[in-house]
């Protein structure tokens, strides 16, 4: 895909890789449309994507994603949805937070079900809907849930997606490892090949432009990942004893 000129919804743009795609979008040319829930953050990112529009919305509030769509079936094509909306509240399944839980999976996994029903029509002939999952959706981790089952979930509406839309719309499923933003900062244990928003940014373009379904990064801790995932559950099962 080129970027410039291009016509791309960011959903979940306010701050961590989305604003950090925003800005990097913004920079080759692309014309933006940017969503959240804080609508003062989207003002300010707007501001420093000259010429791009902010379109406040909340996953968790179905109604207000419609609302939205409503207005840009009434515009050109878009070129790109991405999706990076999440909640994250790492916990063992024995300290789970009922409120939270669902609050996750309104957002999570709901909001981006809603996505996925919505948007497709208002994406070109060939353009992408770009999802967010996550490495965290490969296998149960401990200390990962509620977020890393509604992350698997998404993985999984990917792969759907990418079978039931083709070939009219390019469904990608993004997969990052750990990023530096202010969910990941709430972790209390060392997070291995951590990487910047920005790097994150660079990655899911680069992935974009090229062909293929997933795009995960960084490759050297994913990899790894998805060799424990391949794994018999009495090898894998194991491994994930040790890092509990």
């Amino acid at each position: 895909m080129d970027f410039a000129g291009s016509r791309i919804w960011i959903i979940g743009a306010s701050a961590g890789i989305g604003a950090a795609l925003a800005r990097a979008l913004a920079g080759q040319g692309a014309h933006l449309i940017l969503s959240a829930r804080d609508a003062q953050a989207l003002d300010e990112l707007a501001a420093d994507c000259g010429g791009a529009r902010a379109k406040p919305l909340d996953l968790a509030r179905p109604e207000t994603l419609a609302t939205v769509v409503a207005e840009l079936a009434h515009e050109p094509p878009l070129d790109a949805v991405i999706c990076t909306a999440a909640l994250y509240e790492p916990s063992r399944v024995a300290e789970i937070d009922p409120a939270q839980a669902l609050a996750l999976v309104r957002v999570n996994l709901l909001g981006t079900l809603e996505v996925a029903r919505l948007c497709p029509p208002l994406v070109r002939d060939g353009g992408q809907l770009v999802l967010f999952g996550s490495v965290a959706g490969y296998l149960g981790l401990p200390g990962g849930q509620p977020y890393s089952a509604t992350k698997a979930a998404v993985n999984n509406l990917a792969e759907t997606l990418a079978v039931e839309l083709a070939p009219r719309v390019d469904v990608r499923l993004v997969c990052p490892g750990f990023v530096e933003t202010r969910l990941t900062a709430r972790n209390r244990f060392d997070m291995p090949a951590i990487v910047t928003a920005e790097q994150a940014a660079e990655a899911v373009l680069r992935g974009m432009r090229r062909r293929g379904f997933e795009i995960h990064f960084p490759r050297r801790f994913t990899w790894a990942m998805k060799l424990v995932r391949a794994l018999p559950y009495a090898l894998s099962l194991r491994l994930s004893r040790r890092l509990g």
